[in-house]
């Protein structure tokens, strides 16, 4: 039976990060911990992230742009501001 948190979208006091951004970014620091200085695939860091949520793709990729700044072009491509 899975359960619910009806808390798990509301932003923490302390940073305004909910828990899916929060994971995400926590990901995000390790995997950069393991590159070293690369580039982290989106995939690579996707796979990391569903390995503690359950999270689409298409949510994934919305949160992540909104944390890094970058926004999708009306071509499809992906620009950073």
């Amino acid at each position: 039976m899975v359960t619910i948190d009806p808390f798990e979208n509301i932003p923490d006091a302390r940073d305004g990060l909910n828990k899916k951004e929060r994971i995400i970014l926590y990901c995000l620091e390790k995997a950069q911990k393991d590159f070293e200085g690369r580039n982290v695939p989106t995939i690579s860091l996707y796979g990391r992230v569903i390995e503690h949520i359950d999270i689409s793709e298409e949510e994934f990729q919305a949160i992540l742009s909104r944390l890094v700044g970058g926004t999708r072009n009306s071509d499809g491509s992906q620009s950073y501001a």
